[in-house]
């Protein structure tokens, strides 16, 4: 079997044995950045495990077609266009999320964008700053402004971060920058909002395997003559699972951090990584 096919009937047999239990259920959950990765699947794993959902991005018709599907779990799902760098955007999804449901427990800050892959002293600083307004300023603006709301619940916020924080190649420079200052970012929210009854943890992923990096590693196994196979057994090599994680799987791990299950968890970094980064 290829590695490629290895990995495909290895994330078939996770699937095949995962049950999911209501660790959510009656909790408020908002997640922005929905996308068609990993967004998408916080947003229905969330929905499995019980949660009523509040989901933001920028673009309706993705929001409305995943509504339909979510509310087919049984909770109730508000979808909220919403431009994560624009102040008033983001008062109006605190806004709606309260008139909705009158409560939140959990702020999942997905929302992110990637800077030009060059090396850091040859992206202009425009452009590093541009990056820096969704990747680490909307997720401050997000925290403060429904800080008093999970205060009132003993919530939590939680930042979907990187493992590019371990990597000094320098085609990574520039969002490595981004997603070091939202660690340090998480870092001093939790001690912060701690005394408020509030978490505030974060995630980072490694390369996740789903639509997104297929394509990726199309491009790569393109640019270096090689198979997609060979591009994934690349990347998952240094892992302990020889495996790269699902997009599900993260969002597992993301949202145990939601669950009453982490009410003592906060002020940590969680690495989904199927074992590539560890003391």
């Amino acid at each position: 079997m290829s590695e490629l096919g290895y990995a495909e009937a290895h994330d078939t047999s996770i699937e095949e044995r995962y049950t999911p239990v209501a660790l959510l259920k009656g909790k408020v959950i908002v997640i922005s950045g929905i996308g068609p990765g990993l967004g998408r699947s916080l947003a229905e794993e969330a929905a499995k495990m019980g949660a009523d959902l509040v989901i933001a991005s920028r673009t309706e018709s993705r929001l409305l077609e995943l509504q339909a599907e979510l509310e087919g779990h049984g909770g109730k799902v508000v979808a909220v266009v919403t431009d994560v760098t624009d102040e008033d955007s983001r008062v109006n999804l605190r806004d709606k999320t309260l008139e909705a449901f009158g409560r939140v427990d959990c702020v999942i800050n997905n929302a992110f964008t990637i800077p030009p892959m060059d090396p850091i002293t040859q992206i202009s600083p425009r452009k590093l700053a541009k990056v820096n307004e969704t990747n680490v300023f909307a997720p401050l603006r997000l925290s403060a402004l429904f800080a008093d709301a999970l205060s009132e619940s003993k919530g939590s916020l939680i930042m979907l971060n990187s493992c590019v924080s371990f990597s000094s190649q320098p085609e990574y420079a520039g969002y490595k920058l981004s997603k070091g200052a939202l660690e340090h970012l998480a870092s001093s929210l939790a001690t912060e909002l701690g005394p408020r009854g509030i978490r505030v943890n974060s995630v980072a992923p490694s390369y996740i395997y789903e639509d997104v990096n297929r394509g990726y590693f199309d491009f790569l196994a393109a640019v270096e003559e090689k198979t997609h196979e060979e591009i994934y057994a690349d990347k998952a090599g240094p892992t302990d699972l020889k495996r790269l994680a699902s997009s599900e799987e993260v969002a597992r791990a993301t949202l145990f951090l939601a669950s009453d299950l982490a009410s003592a968890v906060t002020g940590q970094m969680l690495t989904v990584d199927c074992g590539e980064f560890h003391s």
